[in-house]
């Protein structure tokens, strides 16, 4: 990983005006697609396969009165009069009428209607007017809103004294939009990059590249409108999500670069090391942010499923442009973004970095007395942030979740004066109505049908009336209207619909016809229910998978398990803190938080999945650098038993403290912004976020992960060996680099060795190999089965894994540029020629295809087993013209040279392999 991406941060910087041009490029055709297919955004919370969501499809098709979107007007008759006086009647019902020539209104129901029961408040206070409207894509156009908004303030004007509203559910699609607010975020986060990185120049860089991620994010989600459903969250979301990865991730590469500056590198040099180095751990930050928005499918929710890949989309492009158009903006700059600091400061800075051990009496710095603090004393440590932690997550168990509906919406709009309005003179069950849908096609008599349902189900506890119990006009289908005794998000609401659903058989027992649930209220429970039970599989999905990452990297047990248990702190946390101020109404003040009640449903399974990619973020930024100095300690030490784990810990902290705290601070600012202003689920989510990032990355990370990695010492980077085989290895700690770099000019600066290995170990052989050829050369292998040939063949390739030793093929170094070495050499085992009579042409039309690619070095293995005269003949001549034209190198192998004796008419370099090997000088000329 660190060596493909220090060739991709070099490549960046030399060609840094096409870097920009591409990403311009991209903005360009995004904003494109944008204006090309994009459409609107739209709140259908639907759940595919539920009894709620399969009756409302049902309906929309056979009842759309029933099922399709509507909209109410509440009328208030002034004071000392009734809806029903005379005067009021005859201006309400000229007010339906007006009603129905709106555009886009399908149909307009008067209070009055005899089929309208239960539409006047039982004081007479209060009357509603129902219109069902047709929609456009989905959505109510700005035109049918404009139309009924009109009318019902001529129906206001013509009583004097009365009060008309309009709402209903075609009222509950405002789209969340930002404020200045929300500026105030980025500007934190400007002075904290200011203040981290000491330049104004390097600040704007971060804060540059995330606002170009997040508008190309952002313009993509508005296309992707026009082919799917889109919540208006989504966005919103992603705003938060881009800004706040974007600005970190490019923090974090900056960061290094200028502390490599301020040591003395050249910029292309550090440009690419920061790239490799620091973008290993962003790669790996990003990857597992993705992951865990990418698990939200598992919900099986679309709306759901969108928002998470839109977000994962929006922070992939932030790993993107961090590794891409950053190097290039800092190539830009050059020289300019080198530290102008006096040398002793300088050398301050090198010790906070990590480059070099602090001199005896030299200034300890903040982070480094932070972390001997915290790891004096290291289980009381433990101790105080878990029982700190556990406390504050306590309030969690009293968190309810719920859809939104029109009681969220902010004070004064029509939608929240509409709905409090009902509940004032209606109760508060009328705006949360179920639907009973019943299929009567095959019943003799379905009007007596939905009268003995309505009636069964007005004896039920918990139900405040049925309003309305009729068949459509084929007598297909009918629906009851049941008005619950309480809203629409309590728990006895949800009771009364299991209960109902609970009288299935039953009714199909008396009536003989099957009886559905539906409705906002109904699919709002199903969702809830959904994201409940899809909490289990998300968890085991995302943590499983993350886990297998945060081992790939650390190549530890204890630090992944540890890792994943902080965040179970911090996100229990989160969900304490989200309950104690909109549950409890504990700071609703402070927090713009006019009245408490149940959180939209998805955000425990949402804030489950970004908070774990944040807390990795965090947890890969700290514990990679504090691996990174354990690694380069036993380097220098040769043993592990030579190395104190606890100065790795403080050194590997001190390094990346300061960047870890500008990036908590950036991230909480971000998110902390959207809470005052925030709209709907925005609020709740931003502030999920918001105490989430601020506990996981200062008490979890900072803390708590320093105490516990103390107490473990050594044992936090054991890892059995036969696990230690089978996985891959990510290097974000930048170790394969570091050897890569060290190789450059080895075994000399002009060195012109095709092939140069010392010291190899490869498996079925003990010896340590050596090899050397020069464009040329040839080189014969022998040994007998079992004696590593094929392995050392393989390993030399770069198809295989070296076990040990220093190996350079075509100026490439193995293993870290293994993919590279691959794409130079060519094999060819002979044991897997095909006979000449199945049309293959033998070695000799291997060869050809073999020699297409120009590879540097050819290995021929299992040389011994080729019997047919053209083979060998093929052999022959291959060696023959490598020799005479000086351009590659070719080692074969065999069981015994003596087999191809006659093949080799030119000197060669022969290696046996066994007890003693001949390693490399032996020529026959």
């Amino acid at each position: 990983m660190s060596s493909h991406l220090y060739a991709l941060g070099r490549a960046a910087y030399r060609h840094r005006v096409r870097a920009l041009l591409a990403w311009l490029a991209a903005l360009v055709v995004a904003l494109g697609l944008a204006g090309g297919i994009g459409g609107t955004f739209d709140e259908k919370f639907s759940v595919p396969g539920t009894e709620s969501q399969i009756a409302l499809d049902s309906l929309n098709r056979t009842f759309p009165q029933a099922g399709g979107v509507t909209a109410q007007v509440i009328v208030l008759a002034p004071e000392g009069a009734t809806v029903r006086d005379a005067a009021v009647k005859k201006q309400i019902e000229a007010g339906v009428d007006a009603l129905g020539t709106v555009d886009r209104v399908d149909s307009v129901t008067s209070p009055f209607d005899s089929f309208a029961k239960g539409a006047i408040s039982d004081d007479d206070q209060a009357a509603i007017i129902q219109l069902q409207l047709i929609t456009v894509d989905g959505a109510v156009t700005d035109a049918t809103f404009d139309g009924i908004a009109a009318e019902t303030a001529a129906l206001q004007a013509s009583i004097p004294g009365s009060q008309v509203s309009p709402g209903g559910s075609a009222y509950s699609n405002d789209t969340p939009g930002f404020s200045i607010v929300e500026v105030l975020g980025v500007v934190i986060a400007l002075v904290v990059l200011v203040l981290t990185l000491g330049s104004l120049v390097a600040a704007g860089m971060p804060l540059l590249t995330a606002l170009l991620g997040v508008g190309i994010t952002v313009l993509l989600i508005f296309a992707t409108t026009g082919v799917t459903v889109v919540s208006s969250t989504t966005p919103m979301l992603a705003v938060m999500l881009g800004l706040a990865v974007g600005i970190d991730y490019a923090l974090f590469i900056t960061s290094r670069h200028r502390d490599q500056m301020a040591a003395g590198m050249d910029p292309e040099e550090s440009v690419a090391q920061a790239v490799a180095t620091a973008g290993s751990a962003v790669v790996f930050a990003g990857l597992t942010v993705m992951i865990a928005l990418s698990g939200l499918a598992v919900a099986g929710i679309p709306f759901l499923t969108t928002m998470g890949i839109a977000a994962a989309v929006g922070v992939g492009i932030a790993v993107l442009i961090a590794l891409t158009l950053l190097p290039a903006l800092l190539g830009f700059a050059g020289e300019r973004l080198r530290p102008k600091t006096p040398r002793r400061k300088r050398r301050a800075r090198a010790e906070t970095a990590g480059t070099e051990p602090a001199e005896p009496g030299a200034k300890t710095t903040l982070p480094r007395r932070w972390v001997r603090l915290v790891t004096k004393w290291p289980i009381l440590t433990i101790l105080v942030v878990v029982i700190g932690l556990g406390a504050m997550a306590y309030p969690a168990k009293d968190l309810r979740i719920a859809l939104p509906d029109n009681g969220g919406a902010d004070a004064g709009t029509p939608a929240r004066v509409t709905y409090d309005l009902i509940n004032d003179h209606f109760g508060v069950g009328y705006n949360g109505p179920l639907i009973v849908s019943a299929t009567i096609v095959g019943s003799d008599d379905p009007l007596t049908v939905m009268d003995g349902i309505a009636d069964d189900l007005r004896a039920l506890p918990g139900v405040a009336s049925v309003p309305l119990s009729t068949p459509n006009e084929n007598a297909e289908v009918g629906i009851v209207q049941v008005i619950p005794t309480t809203a629409p998000d309590a728990q006895e609401t949800k009771d009364l619909v299991m209960r109902i659903r609970s009288m299935h058989d039953e009714f199909q027992a008396e009536y003989g016809v099957p009886v559905y649930v539906t409705g906002f209220t109904a699919v709002a429970i199903d969702v809830s229910d959904r994201l409940g039970k899809a909490l289990l599989p998300f968890g085991i999905l995302v943590v499983g998978l993350s886990l297998l990452l945060l081992t790939m990297v650390f190549r530890s047990i204890a630090v992944p398990i540890k890792a994943t248990l902080g965040y179970l702190l911090s996100v229990l946390a989160a969900f304490g803190a989200t309950a104690m101020v909109f549950e409890y109404g504990w700071f609703s003040t402070v927090f713009n938080v006019p009245d408490t009640g149940p959180v939209i449903s998805f955000l425990p399974i949402l804030l489950m999945g970004i908070l774990f990619g944040l807390a990795m973020d965090y947890e890969v930024f700290l514990v990679s650098r504090i691996r990174e100095e354990y690694v380069h300690a036993v380097a220098r030490a040769g043993s592990r038993t030579e190395v104190d784990p606890g100065r790795t810990i403080e050194d590997g902290f001190n390094a990346s403290a300061r960047v870890v705290v500008a990036a908590g601070v950036i991230m909480f600012a971000v998110f902390a912004a959207f809470v005052p202003e925030g709209e709907g689920p925005i609020k709740t989510i931003a502030f999920g976020l918001a105490v989430g990032v601020f506990v996981d990355a200062f008490l979890v990370r900072m803390t708590l992960v320093p105490a516990v990695m103390t107490l473990l010492g050594h044992r936090a980077w054991w890892l059995p060996r036969w696990i230690d085989q089978r996985l891959p290895t990510f290097d974000v700690e930048g170790a394969g680099l570091a050897h890569q770099l060290a190789l450059q000019d080895w075994p000399s600066a002009d060195d012109d060795h095709l092939l140069y290995a010392d010291g190899l170990r490869v498996p079925g052989n003990d010896d340590d190999l050596g090899m050397a050829l020069r464009p040329g050369d040839v080189a014969v292998v022998d040994g007998q089965v079992d004696s590593g040939k094929s392995a050392l063949l393989l390993s030399l390739s770069g198809r295989m894994k070296l076990s040990g030793g220093q190996v350079k093929v075509a100026g490439l170094v193995l293993p870290e540029q293994s993919a590279a070495v691959r794409s130079r050499t060519a094999v060819i085992d002979c044991r897997q020629l095909a006979p000449k009579h199945r049309g293959r042409g033998g070695l000799r039309t291997e060869l050809r295809v073999a020699e297409r690619r120009d590879p540097s070095v050819i290995f021929v293995d299992h040389a011994d087993v080729l019997t047919d005269h053209d083979d060998r003949a093929a052999l022959a001549s291959l060696l023959d013209e490598t020799a005479g034209s000086g351009s590659r190198a070719v080692v074969i192998a065999a069981r015994d040279r003596a087999l191809v004796d006659d093949l080799v008419r030119v000197p060669y370099r022969h290696l046996t392999l066994g007890p003693v090997p001949d390693l490399a000088d032996s020529h026959r000329n």
